[in-house]
């Protein structure tokens, strides 16, 4: 499933959920420009996967065709066989790593990135010996995670650990910046990989 279906997707939801949302909202919603969400509205309106319709005060309504309710249940489909796709593989592919960090004699981890994947391993983790340390992630600093407060990348220096494990695809350049800095050496870092 590739970015643009994924939009579509966001947009068909949108407009069938009622609330008639505007450009301005579904730009925010997309974290995309106005300019952006304005041509792609236009494209699928042209596709006929809804109608516009101007209402007073110089706002324009959606409203849904069964088209677009059609395009909108594919999409949904897709959706899910691509989440599931993702989990299983990221569920493999963590089981991988967790089982050789296991094997060498590994006991407590931290996981360096917050979101799917870093849940994903945190389920693998549970089937292991492993203990999960602590979480870092330098933009979720502060919140909670899986039970523990995500530090900030240089408060793992006072964290005692075997092995940092990298838990976002997002963050991994980031991640080895950030661990050279701390003097890691590169045999305590483990990337999960491309899932």
């Amino acid at each position: 499933m590739d970015i643009q279906d994924l939009r579509t997707l966001k947009i068909l939801k949108e407009i069938e959920n009622g609330r008639n949302p505007s450009q301005r909202d579904l730009a925010k919603s997309l974290d995309v420009s106005l300019g952006l969400v304005n041509s792609f509205v236009k494209r699928l309106a042209h596709k006929g996967y809804f109608k516009i319709t101007t209402i007073p005060k110089n706002r324009v309504r959606y409203m849904m065709t069964p088209k677009g309710a059609a395009e909108k249940a594919r999409l949904t489909y897709e959706y899910i066989q691509y989440s599931l796709r993702f989990y299983k593989d990221a569920r493999a592919r963590t089981m991988q790593v967790l089982g050789q960090l296991n094997d060498t004699g590994v006991k407590r981890v931290v996981f360096f990135g917050v979101g799917d994947l870093a849940e994903i391993a945190y389920l693998s983790l549970q089937e292991t010996a492993l203990e999960l340390a602590a979480v870092a992630d330098p933009f979720k600093a502060g919140s909670r995670f899986l039970g523990k407060t995500v530090l900030e990348p240089e408060q793992l220096q006072k964290v005692q650990f075997d092995c940092v494990i990298i838990t976002s695809m997002d963050l991994a350049e980031k991640a080895r910046e950030t661990i050279k800095g701390l003097d890691l050496p590169e045999s305590k870092v483990v990337e999960i990989g491309p899932v």
